[in-house]
């Protein structure tokens, strides 16, 4: 971050939390008026990102993949305050904001690089939707509530054919996410690698795999007319697949970089705080 002046800063806030918003204020009356201060849920964000170099995210984990998600294809970092209620991503408290930036301004700190996914939905071997996944997507049966039956083919050769609610498919990063609740495995967030995590699997394979960032993920579910599955990346809105859809996830050619000031072992070291002691807002 060396060379970074307070002009170079752009704030986003979940517009959900009122403390966010007012602090979002303060700090573009602290680095001046220049410095645009937007909910994350502006369109007018995309247009802003690619100009500068540090997001100061204001929100929980989901204000945080938010902000990764935008700022990965232009390389910039994101520093995140915390307003969530786990707080795995944001790197610093609302009462610590300003010696945290003013460290960060004098070239302190370091950049956390997080692999992402690319997740594509593939029919008759044309890809119709590409999205960048910094935690999950997710394959099920969506608001019915039945059970799937989804095939996962690794690197083309299948797998196995789960029956169960869903199949995850999630980065190191959303491994403390959806992933998690679903009895997968704590992966540290340098990781480079893919997990399938299956959802409430019914006489069918139970444990979660762990793939090499390389691998090719692909997972297509038995669906008919009447029982739709559907996408849903990063949790964000549901695509419905038609029969013989493919959902293929590949490693992202683009990461997400947060900004840290803690030491790099940081993450196992608060792991059972953050686990147990969590509160707040996504």
């Amino acid at each position: 971050m060396r060379g970074l002046t307070a002009e170079r800063l752009l704030v986003l806030y979940n517009p959900q939390v009122r403390r966010a918003i007012e602090l979002a204020a303060e700090i573009r009356h602290w680095a001046g008026p220049s410095v645009p201060a937007l909910s994350v849920d502006d369109p007018a964000v995309r247009d802003l990102v690619a100009a500068h170099d540090l997001v100061v995210a204001l929100g929980g984990d989901g204000t945080m993949l938010r902000a990764g998600r935008l700022t990965a294809p232009y390389g910039g970092q994101v520093l995140g305050v915390n307003f969530g209620r786990l707080g795995f991503l944001p790197e610093v408290q609302p009462t610590d904001w300003q010696p945290a930036l003013e460290r960060v301004l004098a070239g302190e700190g370091w950049a956390e690089v997080r692999m992402m996914l690319r997740i594509e939905q593939v029919r008759s071997g044309a890809v119709l939707g590409t999205e960048d996944s910094l935690n999950e997507a997710v394959v099920g049966r969506g608001a019915q509530a039945r059970m799937s039956r989804l095939e996962a083919r690794i690197n083309g050769d299948v797998l196995t054919t789960y029956v169960a609610d869903g199949l995850i498919c999630a980065t190191p990063t959303g491994s403390t996410a959806y992933a998690l609740a679903a009895g997968g495995p704590i992966l540290p967030p340098e990781n480079e690698n893919i997990l399938l995590v299956p959802i409430a699997p019914h006489m069918s394979m139970e444990r979660s795999i762990v793939l090499p960032g390389s691998a090719t993920l692909e997972i297509e579910a038995e669906i008919d007319v009447e029982h739709q599955a559907s996408l849903s990346v990063d949790g964000q809105r549901e695509t419905l697949l038609a029969p013989g859809d493919v959902v293929r996830a590949t490693r992202s050619p683009f990461v997400a970089r947060f900004t840290r000031l803690r030491a790099p072992h940081y993450f196992f070291a608060t792991l059972v705080d953050r686990l147990t002691n969590g509160r707040g807002h996504r």
